[in-house]
């Protein structure tokens, strides 16, 4: 079963505040589940699989479907660089870089779906 979709009304501050720095994991679970929520909105499909562990994964990015075992195309990093990340504060290939980000598959570069929130 598909998780529950996160508002805008509730993601959208939790967002927020996650990105402003607040050290509230509710909240900063909250906006990680509803930036991902954006991204697979915004590139449906099943060809990634984005992880922030321990608050959510997605798949996204049109393609063929993956369904059981290992995704070949895999994007994993912790909470605070996908907040970064989804939020436009570190590039893709600054956190890559740096070792922010582990990205396996051809499809793995996320670079044009980022930033997920713009500034309003």
């Amino acid at each position: 079963m598909p998780a529950k979709r996160i508002a805008d009304e509730v993601g959208r501050p939790a967002f927020a505040a996650a990105v402003a720095g607040t050290d509230d994991r509710e909240t900063r679970a909250t906006a990680v589940r509803w930036s991902l929520q954006r991204l697979a909105e915004r590139s449906p499909g099943g060809s990634v699989e984005v992880r922030v562990p321990p608050f959510g994964a997605v798949q996204a990015v049109e393609g063929p479907r993956h369904t059981r075992g290992t995704p070949p195309n895999v994007v994993e990093t912790d909470p605070i660089t996908w907040l970064e990340l989804a939020s436009g504060a570190v590039s893709w290939t600054d956190a890559l870089a740096a070792g922010r980000i582990q990205a396996s598959g051809a499809r793995a570069d996320l670079s044009s779906l980022l930033p997920v929130v713009r500034a309003d």
